[in-house]
């Protein structure tokens, strides 16, 4: 391995180091409903959601409702990606996002796909860049890609939580 390659994992683990405390406690702090510094930029917004989706923000969930949320969401997911992928070949914007006309992959890989991407095991049985448009790569697997790992986060965040109750 060169110079260059060892400087950048020394440098990596350096800087991961030094921020693995600031960022535990600032995460504490905003799972635990505590003010940070980004409040007075995320409370309103916060509060908009809260109230579009009707939740009290007041009200403690008990695993029942924790299973739901989780179970609802991660269904309408599913459905959304599962949605976009079999469709892909009716988004035609030339040159733009399915500028080589890929035609959806068949039900049961897109089955497949969809269920690995929402479990964020992403095991892919087709190649990407030959089988999936550049819509279906961002909009879809890109951003379920994320969320996965978000609920992911969200149920650690979940079990804490329900450890400390």
């Amino acid at each position: 391995m060169t110079f260059t390659g060892w400087l950048t994992i020394i440098l990596f683990a350096v800087i991961l180091t030094a921020l693995a405390l600031p960022l535990g406690r600032y995460m504490a702090m905003v799972y635990s409903g505590e003010r940070v510094f980004l409040t007075p930029l995320f409370a309103a917004p916060e509060r908009f959601l809260y109230r579009l989706m009707r939740v009290n923000p007041k009200r403690e969930q008990d695993w029942k409702a924790y299973a739901k949320s989780l179970i609802v969401f991660s269904l309408a997911g599913w459905l959304l990606l599962y949605l976009i992928l079999r469709t892909q070949n009716a988004f035609y914007v030339p040159h733009a996002l399915n500028p080589l006309s890929y035609h959806s992959a068949p039900w049961n890989v897109t089955f497949n796909t969809v269920s690995s991407f929402m479990t964020n095991t992403n095991w892919q049985y087709y190649s990407g860049e030959t089988t999936m448009s550049y819509l279906s790569q961002m909009i879809g697997l890109t951003v379920q890609n994320w969320l996965s790992a978000g609920v992911g986060i969200v149920v650690a965040i979940a079990l804490i939580r329900g450890e400390r109750l």
